[in-house]
C-alpha cells in the first residue's frame, strides 16, 4: 500500500481576486461590471474544482466566459420571413438611428435652449422631423406606443362618454391585450355598433350624440375579413360630427407601392380624421414610439393633460425617432424593396458555400409577410435556405451562440425543413449567417446537417 497521501485538487484553485487581477478580466469589470465578470470567474472555480477543468485554465475559461454586453439580450437574425416580428423586437434601427442614440445617451439639449439658456421644447427635432412627414397634420406629439396613444386620447377626450366604434373592429393588440378592454380602462364607455362583417354610416350616426366622445376607426391591421362585408371609411365618418380617431397601427406615414391597400396617416387625416394615430417600430422603421397627428386643438389638449406626463418618451427614443426620420432608408424599407432574383441569387451562393461544407443545403423558393399588425394576407415573394430541421435549435440557442461567438439565428420550419429566409436578413450579413449555420452544424443532432450523404 502506497505512503503517499492523496492531493486535494481544490486546494490549488486560484483566489477570487487572484484571477479578478487578471488584465483581461480587470478591463471586462469596466465594461461588464464587477458582478457579471465575478459570476463567470465564480463558474470557472466550480469547474476547477470539480476536475472539469485545470486550476491553471481559470482566468481563460472565466474570459471566455463573459458575455459580449452588460445585457442578457443577445443579437438575432431574423431568417423568419417576418419582417416586423414583434418577439423580436419589430423594426431593426438604421445605423443612422443607432448612432443618435449614442449620441444622445449622455447629457444632450432634450429640453434646453442652448441659444437663449432657458427651457426649450423636449423633443423638438423629433416633433419638427415628424410633422414634416405629414403635412397634413396641424400638430403632432409623441408618446411611448401606439397603445398609449390611444389610451391618452381617450383619456383626455373620453373619459366619462362613449366611444363609438364597429364591432367589426374590436381587436386583440397581442398578448391578449384586447382594444375595447384597453379603451375602457381609462373611464371611457365602449359603444359597439354594427356586426362583426358589416357596418354602415347609420350604425354610426344613430350611436352618436352629446354624450359621445369620438368615434374611432380601428385599421385590422393583423387580420382580414373577405366575403359578405362593409364598412365605413374615414371620409364618410367625417361627416357625422364629432371627432373621428384614426387608428392605423402600422406606421405607414404616407403610400407604399407594395401596400396599396394599408392606409396612411396623411391620407386619413385629408379624409377628415380630427386625429391618427400610429405605431413608431413598424411599418416606419423607426423606435418604439406611438405616433399622434391631427388637429391642433385636440393634440394640445392631449399634449397638456397630466397622463402625457407618464407617456412621454425618452431621450434616446427621440433621437432615434428623428434620424428614422430624417435619415437614409430604415432597413425595414430596403426588406420591402428587395428584389426577388436578387434574394435567390443570394439563396444559391449561401447554399452552394454551406454545401461545400458538407451541409445538407439547398435553395428554396419562400413567401415572407410584413408581419407586425401590417398588410395582413399581403405575400412578399422571398428565397431562403432550406437545412435539415436539426439545425434550428442548436442555431437559436447552441453553444457558439451563447458564448457570443455567432448571433442567434430565427428560421421557420415549414415541410420538415428549416427554412432560413433572407428578406428581413441584410445583404452584408450574408457571411455572417452562414458563420453561424456552420458554427451550429456540429451541435445539431441530425447527422444530415454535416453529411449531405444522409440528406432525404
Amino acid at each position: 500500500m502506497s505512503n503517499l497521501a492523496s492531493v486535494d485538487g481544490r486546494r490549488f484553485v486560484p483566489r477570487t481576486d487572484t484571477v479578478l487581477a487578471d488584465p483581461r478580466l480587470a478591463a471586462a469589470i469596466e465594461r461588464l461590471g464587477r458582478a457579471r465578470v465575478k459570476e463567470a470567474v465564480a463558474h470557472a472555480q466550480q469547474e476547477a474544482r470539480s476536475g472539469q477543468i485545470s486550476p491553471d485554465a481559470v482566468a481563460d475559461v472565466a474570459v471566455a466566459g463573459l458575455p459580449a454586453a452588460a445585457t442578457s439580450l443577445l443579437p438575432v437574425l431574423n431568417a423568419t420571413g417576418v419582417l416586423l416580428h414583434t418577439n423580436l423586437g419589430r423594426a431593426p434601427l438604421s445605423a443612422a438611428a443607432v448612432a443618435a442614440m449614442s449620441a444622445a445617451a449622455g447629457y444632450t439639449d432634450l429640453e434646453f435652449d442652448l441659444a437663449s439658456g432657458t427651457r426649450g421644447r423636449r423633443g423638438r427635432g423629433a416633433l419638427a422631423a415628424l410633422a414634416a412627414a405629414v403635412p397634413a397634420a396641424e400638430a403632432v406629439h409623441l408618446v411611448n406606443n401606439n397603445a398609449a396613444a390611444l389610451v391618452l386620447a381617450a383619456t383626455a377626450l373620453a373619459a366619462g362618454r362613449e366611444i363609438v366604434v364597429s364591432r367589426g373592429e374590436m381587436i386583440e393588440i397581442g398578448d391578449g391585450f384586447r382594444l375595447p378592454e384597453l379603451m375602457a380602462s381609462t373611464g371611457a364607455r365602449i359603444r359597439e355598433v354594427g356586426s362583426t362583417n358589416r357596418t354602415a354610416l347609420a350604425d354610426y350616426a344613430s350611436a352618436c350624440g352629446p354624450d359621445t366622445g369620438f368615434v374611432l376607426k380601428v385599421h385590422p391591421s393583423n387580420f382580414r375579413v373577405e366575403g359578405f362585408t362593409a364598412q365605413v371609411s374615414v371620409a364618410e365618418l367625417a361627416t357625422l360630427g364629432v371627432p373621428v380617431l384614426a387608428d392605423i397601427g402600422s406606421g405607414l406615414l404616407r403610400r407604399h407601392p407594395l401596400l396599396p391597400d394599408e392606409p396612411d396617416a396623411g391620407s386619413w387625416l385629408r379624409a377628415g380624421a380630427a386625429l391618427v394615430t400610429a405605431s413608431g417600430d413598424k411599418l416606419l422603421g423607426g423606435p418604439q414610439a406611438g405616433l399622434i397627428f391631427g388637429r391642433a386643438t385636440l393634440v394640445r389638449q392631449l399634449a397638456r393633460h397630466p397622463l402625457a406626463r407618464a407617456l412621454r418618451v425618452d431621450k434616446t427614443t427621440a433621437a432615434a425617432l428623428e434620424a428614422t426620420l430624417t435619415g437614409p432608408p430604415a432597413p425595414l424599407a430596403s426588406a420591402l424593396a428587395a428584389g426577388e432574383k436578387e434574394l435567390a441569387r443570394r439563396a444559391r451562393e449561401l447554399a452552394a458555400r454551406l454545401a461545400a461544407a458538407g451541409l445538407d443545403a439547398e435553395p428554396a423558393p419562400s413567401t415572407a409577410v410584413v408581419g407586425g399588425g401590417g398588410a395582413p394576407g399581403v405575400p412578399l415573394p422571398s428565397a431562403a435556405v432550406s437545412l435539415p430541421a436539426g439545425l434550428a435549435a442548436p442555431l437559436r440557442y447552441g453553444p457558439p451562440v451563447r458564448g457570443g461567438q455567432v448571433p442567434a439565428v430565427a428560421g421557420r420550419t415549414e415541410g420538415g425543413r428549416l427554412l432560413l429566409d433572407l428578406r428581413a436578413v441584410p445583404p452584408g450579413q450574408d457571411d455572417l449567417l452562414a458563420a453561424a449555420v456552420l458554427a451550429a452544424a456540429p451541435a445539431a443532432g441530425d447527422p444530415a446537417a454535416r453529411d449531405p450523404s444522409s440528406c432525404r
